[in-house]
C-alpha cells in the first residue's frame, strides 16, 4: 500500500528567521515537547495569536525534529545559505511529496538543461502522484493552491529557484555535503545538482 503524504506545508515557507530561535531553544532544553512549550509560551516567535503561536512552533519544531543534533548545531553555526539548504533538507524529511517533488521535478528539469520549474511542471507532478495518492484528490482547490504556493516560496527562499522560476544550481559547503551523506548520498539527490558536483563535494 502506498504511504499517504503528510500535505500540512500550506503556510511559513522555510522558517529561516524563526527556525534559529527553535533550534538554540531546543539544544538548551534536550526536548522537542519542552522546546515546543517554551516557544509557544514565551512567544518567542512573537506573532500575534495564541493560535498562530502554537501552528508555527509545532510546524517548525516537526521540521527541526528531522535533523540530528549535530546537523542542529552545524546549521546555527552556518553561513544563511547553507541554514537555508538545511530547511530545505528537512522539509524534504518531513514531507515525501516536497522529496518527490525536489527529486523528479527540481533536479530532474536541472539535468535536463531546463532553465525553469513552471507551475504547469507541479500541476503535472500533482495530477500523477493523485493517481497513486488519493489523498491528494480529497483535500479542496484552495489547499492545493496554497501547498504549490508554499512550496515555491520555499524554493526561492533556499535560493533553488528565482523569482521567475528559473533553476539556480546547489552550491553546499563540502562540509555541508559530507555532513549530509551520512545519512545517505541520497540526501544530496533533492537538490538541482549534477552528479559531477556531488562527486567534487565529497572528495
Amino acid at each position: 500500500m502506498t504511504e499517504r503524504y503528510q500535505l500540512s506545508f500550506t503556510t511559513g515557507g522555510l522558517f529561516l528567521h524563526e527556525a534559529s530561535t527553535v533550534a538554540e531553544c531546543y539544544l538548551r532544553l534536550g526536548d522537542w515537547p519542552a522546546t515546543r512549550a517554551r516557544v509557544r509560551q514565551e512567544n518567542f516567535l512573537q506573532v500575534r495569536t495564541a493560535a498562530a503561536a502554537t501552528r508555527i512552533s509545532k510546524e517548525i519544531t516537526a521540521r527541526l525534529q528531522q535533523l540530528n543534533e549535530l546537523e542542529l548545531q552545524i546549521f546555527l553555526e552556518s553561513n544563511l545559505r547553507d541554514q537555508a539548504y538545511l530547511l530545505w533538507v528537512a522539509a524534504c524529511r518531513r514531507y515525501a511529496f516536497i522529496r518527490d517533488f525536489a527529486i523528479e521535478v527540481l533536479r530532474e528539469q536541472y539535468l535536463l538543461l531546463r532553465r525553469q520549474v513552471t507551475f504547469a511542471d507541479y500541476d503535472s507532478f500533482y495530477n500523477h502522484k493523485a493517481l497513486w495518492h488519493a489523498e491528494l484528490d480529497e483535500i479542496a482547490n484552495s489547499t492545493q493552491l496554497k501547498l504549490r504556493q508554499n512550496l515555491f516560496r520555499m524554493l526561492r527562499e533556499a535560493d533553488l529557484l528565482s523569482d521567475q522560476h528559473e533553476i539556480h544550481p546547489a552550491k553546499i559547503s563540502p562540509h555541508l555535503a559530507q555532513l549530509l551523506a551520512k545519512q545517505g548520498r541520497q540526501e544530496l539527490l533533492i537538490f538541482p545538482t549534477t552528479e559531477h558536483d556531488i562527486q567534487r563535494w565529497l572528495q
